[in-house]
């Protein structure tokens, strides 16, 4: 079997030696597309076309992913990820419009969508998250600088995150790139005595703002009273008109609770028994 292998060898040398090399070409002419990226060829460094490129609302399965060819030697496959990526700022101090300083956090998520665009200006992934970092920090500043610190903690704060992300997003397509969100982490007052002064300053208001609703509460409250007393009065009054006996006898009932109904009380009263004020007990 050896002696078969090698007369075949020195027989068929060449031939093996071609078989050997195409095997070689053909392998290497092959390459393997990921889901989760999108392949840029370059021939000679130009780019001549793109595999798997991202396309919104594809199917799964569907995207051109698998194994697809290049040129070996000529053509160099550039592996671009498809997934979103984020960028991140570190924290740091932006001034508000009613001259706040704020520590704040933030980050923006984006996508290659251009990978041609993205090779001739950026070259690589990495390279576009650096170039959008200082513009997402400029865009944060100035947004920020027309807002108060109230502001971002109410519903204007998404205003505000949507054109920070509509201004980043126009410098990303110059990049191949689309910004798909951008959103604050935290906004905070720096530690210290800005700190403690803010909060003292929205205590106060929190305080007044309580105080004003008790006094008005107690004015409401009054208001009620005294209409409950005028129409009390009234209708001592008109009763009194229409008989004036019933008048004299309910006020005399009212006079009497109050003198001698008081639990715990120890005033003594010494009339004598045709005294006006005890007409009531004797009928008269």
């Amino acid at each position: 079997m050896g002696d078969f292998f090698e007369s075949l060898w020195r027989e068929q040398k060449v031939l093996l030696g071609v078989l050997a090399a195409v095997l070689l070409l053909a392998i290497s002419s092959l390459i393997v597309v990921d889901e989760k990226e999108q392949v840029l060829i370059v021939r000679l460094g130009d780019p001549v076309r793109v595999i798997n490129r991202f396309r919104p609302n594809t199917d799964y399965g569907q995207t051109g992913a698998g194994l697809s060819w290049r040129i070996p030697f000529f053509e160099q496959a550039v592996r671009i990820d498809k997934r979103v990526l984020d960028v991140d700022l570190e924290r740091q101090q932006v001034t508000s419009a009613d001259q706040r300083r704020l520590e704040v956090d933030a980050y923006a998520r984006y996508r290659v969508i251009d990978p041609v665009k993205m090779y001739q200006t950026a070259g690589t992934v990495d390279r576009v998250s650096e170039q959008l970092q200082p513009i997402l920090n400029s865009a944060l500043r100035q947004e920020l600088g027309n807002r108060t610190f109230a502001s971002l903690l109410t519903a204007e704060r998404g205003q505000a995150m949507a054109n920070i992300r509509a201004g980043l997003d126009n410098e990303a397509r110059e990049y191949g790139a689309q910004v798909i969100d951008v959103r604050i982490k935290r906004a905070d007052l720096p530690d210290g005595t800005p700190l403690e002064s803010a909060f003292t300053r929205m205590s106060t208001a929190r305080q007044q703002e309580a105080a004003t609703i008790r006094a008005q509460g107690q004015k409401n409250a009054q208001i009620i009273r005294a209409e409950a007393s005028a129409s009390a009065a009234k209708t001592y009054a008109d009763s009194f008109g229409k008989d004036p006996a019933f008048y004299d006898f309910y006020r005399a009932m009212q006079s009497y609770d109050a003198t001698f109904a008081q639990k715990g009380s120890s005033t003594s009263i010494v009339l004598s028994p045709d005294n006006e004020y005890l007409k009531q007990f004797r009928g008269k």
